[in-house]
């Protein structure tokens, strides 16, 4: 809970997900990471939320993806 305090986000999922990185042994504030310029992204990515749509069912009272 102190963790939290000291991050000023004190909720009860901010709590529990502190809890399972601990129970994990995740580093939690590891050092920062240098990346090689190959690594960067040449266009960003785009959400296609008209694909999402034509996987919902089409038919009333039908079976959603949510």
């Amino acid at each position: 809970m102190e963790m939290a305090l000291t991050e000023g986000v004190a909720t009860k999922t901010h709590v529990l997900n502190i809890l399972h990185r601990l129970i994990d042994r995740k580093t939690i504030g590891g050092p920062d990471i240098d990346t090689p310029q190959a690594l960067a992204l040449h266009s960003e990515p785009r959400a296609n939320v008209e694909r999402y749509d034509g996987l919902r069912a089409r038919t009333v009272g039908g079976r959603h993806a949510s």
